[in-house]
């Protein structure tokens, strides 16, 4: 992991965030659909040499009222304040009570989880851990994703099967974005110091090459916001699924992915797949 978290996270928000957002007009001769470096440090009350020092990860212990003018200016929701707080942890490696490098990712499910999956049926939901491995699931998601190959091998595993499975790229319609958001969910769970993750981060960067190892390089720890996702399910056809990812409470890094339909079509497909009865899921809007 990246010890420039911090540098990371600032510059990718200035280049997402356009001059119109924040009241600035954008001009015709722009490089870039972002901020300039000058017209955000304005905006936060902060010198240009300074805000560079930030980026560039010269500058490790901005003050909380130089973050929070950054958090204004930048126009960040509650979830990406949160996200730029962790940066400047890991940047400094000040990260609390984070999972440890000590610490082995979790693989045991509590009996709550377990009953909790049990009551989500028939919908797409499963359990993983900081490594995204796969410590439990619905019978709703076995049917989804079986066909898919993800639960082919003994231990399954989100992000090995996103980046090492050459039948990912072709189900998962939006490849690129999901691999994004697996390599910011990886760095995200864990801390630069982690043996566990710098093992399988090894793994993944000589089984799967440059499509890895350039994402865990620039990735900035963002955090994960809901997504629609678009499967080719070769049983089902088409499908639109609308996924919320879930933080499970302590300090053992697990989080529930759930996923429902986003239309009717894919509410049909879905009840064909779990052999429900029809509208056993409901599609969600938005």
């Amino acid at each position: 992991m990246s010890h420039n978290e911090l540098g990371l996270f600032l510059r990718a928000r200035r280049e997402a965030v356009t001059p119109a957002q924040v009241g600035l007009p954008g001009g015709s001769r722009r490089r870039t659909p972002g901020l300039r470096r000058s017209e955000l440090a304005m905006l936060a009350g902060i010198s240009v040499e300074y805000l560079a020092r930030l980026e560039q990860g010269r500058g490790r212990h901005p003050s909380a009222q130089v973050l929070g003018a950054l958090a204004e200016a930048l126009r960040l929701t509650a979830d990406e304040r949160f996200a730029l707080m962790r940066a400047e942890k890991v940047t400094t490696g000040d990260l609390g009570l984070c999972p440890g490098a000590g610490t082995p990712p979790a693989r045991t499910v509590r009996p709550t989880m377990r009953a909790l999956l049990d009551r989500l049926e028939p919908t797409p939901a499963v359990l993983v851990n900081r490594l995204t491995e796969v410590l439990a699931y619905t019978e709703g998601y076995g049917r989804l994703v079986a066909p898919l190959g993800l639960l082919d091998v003994p231990a399954p595993n989100l992000a090995r099967y996103v980046f090492t499975d050459r039948r990912a790229r072709t189900v998962l319609v939006d490849w690129e974005r999901e691999a994004d958001v697996l390599v910011s969910r990886l760095k995200t769970d864990s801390v630069p110091e982690d043996r566990f993750l710098a093992s399988f981060v090894e793994e993944l960067s000589g089984a799967a090459g440059a499509p890895f190892t350039d994402r865990w390089a620039r990735a900035a720890l963002t955090p994960e916001s809901p997504l629609s996702q678009r499967v080719a399910h070769p049983s089902a056809g088409a499908l639109s699924l609308a996924t919320e990812t879930l933080d499970l409470p302590g300090l053992d890094g697990l989080h529930m992915v759930v996923h429902l339909p986003a239309d009717d079509a894919t509410s049909a497909a879905l009840d064909n797949l779990t052999g429900r009865r029809p509208g056993a899921l409901h599609a969600v809007a938005g």
